[in-house]
């Protein structure tokens, strides 16, 4: 989980309306739903985020749905309600969620559909069409998390949606990947096709040079920033529920390391501002 916020605050000054695209909450009163992954005792909340949101300099939140909660969105629309125009929302959706709950989520503020090719997922790719065949009349897109090794087995499958979509973390490449794998490659190529994003988020998962300046990952982000910045998004990851609290990396630290790699102001406000605000639906 997160570090308690200590030390210094980040040297990286974010524009305004900054963006998190990605950060998970927990509450108590939500159970954990087997076989997804434990969910830490003592993991932080809605305050929490807030106290980090004010440090780090960010204004506007996308609330993911974490795997331990399955299909059981409750969590997040509760946080979505609490937030109100400030958050949107990414929830688990199957092949056979009725329309109206879908329509119920959009108006709070749900914008996305998580699809999980992980161990814990709650929905795999091979329910990826039929999702976004449900989502995509409400404007919703399909964020994406699979292992990026397996790159070339699913781009055709990803190559046949033709609205926008999201890849998670740098293409989570759980063994070494360089720029210029043909794994790595062949997500280049889905950026080129206009409407795939890939999301700058959880660096410290996939690396194995390891930090603090995560060299590998560092890498491929420049090489996706250098590619496509407009259609880049950057995201905490927040509260790194992956790491134990000695392992968990200092989200001011991170966020300067993240922002080193982009090349200018302009790029940066690029991924922080403009391309979340426009994905997301923020008024």
């Amino acid at each position: 989980m997160s570090r308690k916020l200590e030390g210094q605050a980040p040297r990286t000054r974010l524009p305004a309306r900054s963006v998190d695209t990605h950060m998970h909450l927990y509450a108590p009163q939500y159970p954990q739903l087997t076989p997804g992954p434990l969910i830490p005792p003592d993991c932080p909340g809605i305050d929490e985020y807030r106290r980090l949101q004010r440090w780090l300099g960010l204004e506007q939140v996308v609330i993911v749905q974490a795997n331990a909660y399955r299909d059981d969105n409750r969590c997040i629309l509760e946080a979505l309600d609490a937030f109100g125009a400030q958050a949107r929302g990414v929830a688990v959706v199957t092949p056979d969620t009725p329309v109206s709950e879908l329509a119920s989520m959009h108006q709070r503020g749900v914008r996305g559909a998580r699809i999980m090719q992980l161990p814990g997922g709650a929905v795999g790719l091979e329910h990826l069409l039929a999702v976004n065949a449900r989502i995509r009349e409400f404007g919703w897109h399909c964020i994406v998390q699979f292992d990026g090794r397996e790159m070339l087995d699913h781009v055709a499958l990803l190559a046949q949606l033709d609205n926008p979509f999201i890849i998670d973390h740098i293409g989570k490449f759980l063994g070494p990947v360089t720029p210029q794998d043909p794994e790595f490659q062949a997500l280049l190529k889905l950026m080129d096709k206009g409407n795939c994003y890939v999301k700058i988020a959880a660096c410290y998962e996939s690396s194995h040079s390891g930090g603090p300046d995560y060299a590998d990952t560092a890498a491929l982000s420049r090489a996706l920033i250098a590619h496509a910045p407009e259609r880049v998004l950057w995201a905490s990851n927040w509260p790194h529920v992956s790491q134990s609290v000695e392992g968990a990396p200092d989200d001011a630290v991170l966020l300067d390391t993240v922002c080193g790699w982009m090349p200018d102001t302009a790029t940066l406000e690029r991924i922080f501002v403009h391309n979340p605000r426009d994905l997301y639906d923020f008024s």
